[in-house]
């Protein structure tokens, strides 16, 4: 099995923006807009047990976050949140690890942990759903647009082309 991260942020295709639209509603929110943050491919090569024939098969899984009109917490209930991440993090890291390969690191340094649904806007500070690894700058990136998002600005509130990289 292999795991390979393409990381934006880039606009929400279509597909993404309807599913934004039904989640803010669901919450009574307004949707100010949609951030595709990253993009899984899976790659899988063995063979079958029956037939000894080589097998390979693969599939895409686009991460990406609705940018409802959620309330902000409080500076200190937004530490007691972040410590909540900070006594998790290593053992989620380990988890990570088992299931998809290595928590990627750049020297001796690990990647932060991204939280899809940042903590100040109320996400779970330990929801192994909620975080996925992020290269330094991009998670710095990732930082400087969540407010534009959350804003309602361009381009977060407009929809994008349904994959925006090559992968070739």
């Amino acid at each position: 099995m292999k795991t390979t991260l393409f990381y934006g942020p880039w606009q929400c295709r279509r597909e993404f923006m309807n599913d934004c639209q039904k989640q803010c509603a669901r919450e009574s929110l307004p949707l100010k807009g949609c951030m595709w943050l990253a993009d899984l491919r899976f790659e899988w090569e063995g063979s079958l047990v029956l037939l000894p024939v080589p097998v390979e098969a693969g599939s895409r899984y686009g991460i990406y976050h609705c940018c409802c009109d959620y309330p902000t917490l409080p500076k200190a209930k937004k530490e007691v949140e972040r410590k909540k991440w900070d006594n998790f993090r290593e053992s989620f890291r380990q988890k990570w690890g088992k299931k998809f390969g290595e928590w990627p690191e750049q020297g001796d340094v690990f990647w932060p942990g991204h939280h899809i649904r940042d903590l100040w806007h109320g996400g779970a500070p330990v929801d192994p759903n909620n975080i996925i690894p992020a290269e330094p700058g991009v998670h710095d990136e990732y930082g400087r647009q969540y407010p534009g998002c959350y804003a309602g600005q361009a381009p977060w509130n407009t929809v994008g082309p349904d994959l925006p990289y090559t992968d070739n």
